[in-house]
């Protein structure tokens, strides 16, 4: 995990991982949810009669927000309310969108930590994600534990991160830092802090809990810095 990562070696070895993976996606999206609308609040000291006072603030969402939770089953275990009841690991074995991710996962023998580690957060790369990176070398990344186990460790951050905390730098389980702007219903990470270096990464289904880790679906994998 002390290992430098450098994205030279990732366009070698992480394309393998795209090609390992692929198979396993799930092509049987269902459902989705809508985050509501905090209502303005109307300050103590208003007068009868006085318009509430207006707020430039985004409002934060309580409840999974963006498109890609449309993918994320109605009901089941895969289900928001299935996954809440479930650690993250479990929880993401049974979202259709992250069966690349777990595959992942149980190749680093990382699902005892992620499952017991309390109160985190996960940048969990969706499928189309993994599927993005251009395919060729076979299996390095799997076949090398340490850069497997650095990559996703660098998509956990310490402590349950609200939508309102998520803007900022942060420092990873892989002890480096991922910066993450945004507000509201809107968070990227810079192309230059992705794998492919292109694109930044989104999150496309934001606010998730599971019963230890607060989850946040990205359309990109993240290169570690450390």
């Amino acid at each position: 995990m002390q290992r430098t990562l450098t994205r030279g070696v990732w366009l070698t070895a992480v394309p393998a991982l795209a090609l390992a993976l692929g198979a396993c996606g799930s092509d049987d999206p269902a459902g989705s949810t809508a985050a509501p609308s905090p209502s303005p609040t109307v300050s103590a000291g208003a007068g009868a009669g006085s318009p509430a006072p207006e707020s430039s603030a985004v409002p934060v969402p309580d409840e999974p927000f963006g498109e890609g939770c449309a993918a994320v089953p109605a009901e089941g275990p895969g289900s928001f309310a299935g996954m809440s009841a479930d650690p993250v690991a479990t929880a993401a074995g049974n979202n259709p969108s992250l069966s690349a991710l777990v595959t992942a996962v149980r190749a680093a023998s990382l699902v005892d930590t992620l499952n017991t580690t309390p109160d985190i957060t996960v940048l969990a790369p969706a499928d189309d994600a993994f599927a993005a990176v251009p395919a060729d070398a076979v299996g390095a990344l799997l076949a090398d534990t340490p850069q497997l186990t650095a990559v996703l460790t660098h998509h956990v951050i310490p402590g349950r991160l609200t939508p309102d905390e998520l803007a900022g730098t942060h420092t990873t389980l892989n002890n480096d830092q991922v910066t993450i702007e945004g507000s509201g219903q809107d968070f990227t990470v810079a192309a230059d802090a992705t794998v492919l270096g292109r694109t930044e990464a989104s999150v496309i289904c934001g606010n998730v809990q599971t019963a230890n880790a607060t989850v946040y679906v990205i359309d990109q994998v993240l290169a570690p810095t450390a």
